[in-house]
């Protein structure tokens, strides 16, 4: 719900572990609930509107799309009186979603989240990797090194565990499939825009 969803890296869809599902899924629509949608320049506002009210229409058809197929919603927009229809837009949170649902396979860019249960690591890295993008994915445990093996079967750019939505200016910022070619920050960020020019010089 960061920024209305208006993130590159914002989080799209969430797989979550049968034994945590219910808790987690109550917790995210009790925080979910706690948001205000309004003006941004109000101080009592915690969700904006969305840049244009063409971009709000994509996740309300998409929201409307995955209800038809079986969705759940969770949020009642009447809870949120600002949404106008146009980019006031009320935050949605998604159950009982799959595959065939383009909010899970599209990015919506919008204040809208889908969530699955999954019955274990192979089931949530095989619907990760169902994606034509592959920007950020976030692993959320105490374990490092379940983090780091995870991580390297994750078709993704970055990976993040315990956190999300993070740039270090150290680390390369880059994506695979299709999110793009090419990264920026790091070293291999200059690289990636500027072009090198070879010398062979032979003295004779």
């Amino acid at each position: 719900m960061y920024n209305a969803g208006q993130c590159c890296c914002g989080i799209e869809r969430i797989y979550v572990h049968e034994a945590l599902y219910d808790a987690f899924v109550e917790k995210a629509v009790a925080w979910v609930k706690t948001l205000k949608l309004g003006n941004p320049f109000d101080p009592e506002s915690t969700l904006g509107p969305m840049a244009n009210k063409r971009f709000a229409k994509v996740v309300r058809d998409q929201i409307a799309e995955a209800v038809a197929k079986g969705a759940k919603a969770l949020i009642d927009p009447a809870l949120f009186p600002a949404d106008d229809g146009g980019a006031y837009l009320a935050p949605q949170v998604l159950v009982d979603v799959d595959h065939s649902m383009r909010v899970m396979m599209e990015e919506s860019f919008g204040p809208v989240v889908g969530i699955m249960k999954v019955s274990g690591d192979a089931e949530a890295l095989a619907l990760m990797n169902d994606s034509p993008y592959g920007l950020t994915a976030s692993v959320w445990t105490e374990d490092y090194d379940v983090a780091g093996q995870i991580g390297q079967q994750i078709e993704t750019g970055t990976v993040f565990m315990n956190r999300a939505d993070y740039l270090d200016p150290a680390l390369c910022w880059t994506g695979c499939k299709d999110t793009g070619r090419g990264g920026s920050l790091s070293y291999l960020g200059f690289h990636s825009v500027t072009r090198p020019k070879s010398y062979h010089l032979k003295k004779v």
